[in-house]
């Protein structure tokens, strides 16, 4: 199962802060973060604007990742708005 995590306003705006999905479910023959995002994305309106969104962070494993990055059951990722300090 791939732990999907979800962070700050995104919590707030899902009504979840995570979830389990496993990775031949969201696509039969290899998973990225760009997959990932898609099969999320049919959730909904709320969703596909959260995924989606042009300043949405990710980060697998707790790295930065790119919608090019490969994921496999194990994995962690979450989605979290930029975080800015002062």
């Amino acid at each position: 199962m791939i732990t999907v995590l979800f962070f700050a306003k995104y919590r707030e705006l899902l009504g979840t802060a995570k979830m389990s999905v496993a990775a031949a479910e969201v696509n039969k023959t290899g998973c990225t973060v760009a997959i990932l995002k898609e099969f999320l994305a049919e959730r909904g309106e709320v969703w596909r604007e959260v995924v989606n969104a042009e300043n949405t962070l990710c980060a697998v494993n707790q790295d930065i990742a790119t919608d090019d990055d490969r994921i496999v059951d194990g994995d962690e990722v979450a989605f979290y708005p930029p975080v800015t300090g002062g």
